[in-house]
């Protein structure tokens, strides 16, 4: 499957929003409690940002994301998991929207980008696995690779 290349009336002025809505993504990955990496995401539809989310804790959690070891826990949520539920618990949904993430997504996030709808991603960092963003792109979604601000 082919990906649909996302054509855009002022690629200049998509480029900005690009770079503005990363910046934004760079401080919601600041309130993570995680050390070893903080993550963060916004998904963006129609002009909106419809939902954020920072990898973490599930709600009532101790905000601990590793062990004694620095081991992260098997429970700790993915920044863009974290912000796919909340547009679940929304009455928005995320169908044709564009996912910003700080870090690609792994491959169990990019089944759940998938299956929101989530039409465009713009990452930063290269996740360990890259298998995710094959996955994606096998599904039809637009990637792009942001440079660091």
């Amino acid at each position: 499957m082919q990906n649909e290349v996302l054509v855009y009336p002022d690629a200049a002025k998509q480029a900005r929003y690009d770079r503005a809505y990363m910046k934004m993504a760079l401080e919601w990955a600041k309130l993570s409690h995680c050390t070893r990496k903080k993550v963060g995401a916004l998904v963006v539809k129609d002009g909106m940002i419809i939902s954020d989310g920072y990898n973490g804790t599930p709600s009532g959690f101790p905000n601990d994301c590793e062990d004694g070891q620095g081991l992260t826990h098997w429970y700790v949520l993915h920044a863009e998991a974290n912000a796919i539920m909340k547009v679940a618990r929304s009455t928005n949904n995320a169908r044709g929207a564009t996912l910003y993430l700080t870090h690609s997504p792994c491959r169990d996030c990019s089944k759940l980008i998938l299956q929101a709808g989530i039409k465009r991603l713009v990452y930063m960092e290269a996740y360990k696995d890259t298998s995710g963003l094959d996955l994606l792109g096998q599904g039809g979604v637009h990637i792009d690779k942001l440079p660091a601000p």
